[in-house]
């Protein structure tokens, strides 16, 4: 009896789990300010404009929109080494900051949507996850 039940809640739990529903675009962009003003809005600023040749933009930045994947996996496993952005070189370190997928994902739901940036899809904790390290090279 015992072992039925905990057969039972854990397979309750399990589809639970796979059925939760994904947050819309507009609650993880939300979700994704929050944590903006958290954890990055100290060096890429309020307005997103980061600070020249210290922090780079993430408004209008070519960098950010050229590889969505690379861009996730900079916030996912941090970055260091030179970048160019907007034709500007930036040669700091950002570090790992702890998120989880789905912080990441909202964080970046945010960011592609903030200070005049525009991006149709909606990034997912199942996109962070398949994310590799090795889009930083």
């Amino acid at each position: 009896m015992k072992i039925s039940l905990f057969f039972y809640v854990l397979g309750l739990s399990t589809l639970t789990v796979i059925i939760k529903p994904q947050k819309s675009k507009a609650e993880s962009i939300s979700a994704g300010e929050e944590i903006y003003n958290d954890f990055c809005v100290q060096c890429h600023l309020s307005s997103g404009e980061g600070v020249s040749g210290v922090f780079p933009p993430l408004k209008a930045s070519d960098y950010l929109f050229e590889d969505i994947d690379r861009s996730i996996a900079g916030i996912k496993y941090g970055l260091k080494g030179p970048i160019s952005v907007n034709d500007e070189i930036y040669e700091g370190v950002m570090a790992n900051q702890g998120l989880d997928n789905e912080e990441i994902a909202d964080v970046m739901n945010y960011i592609l949507n903030q200070w005049g940036n525009h991006y149709d899809d909606q990034i997912t904790s199942q996109r962070v996850t398949n994310t590799s390290e090795l889009k930083l090279e």
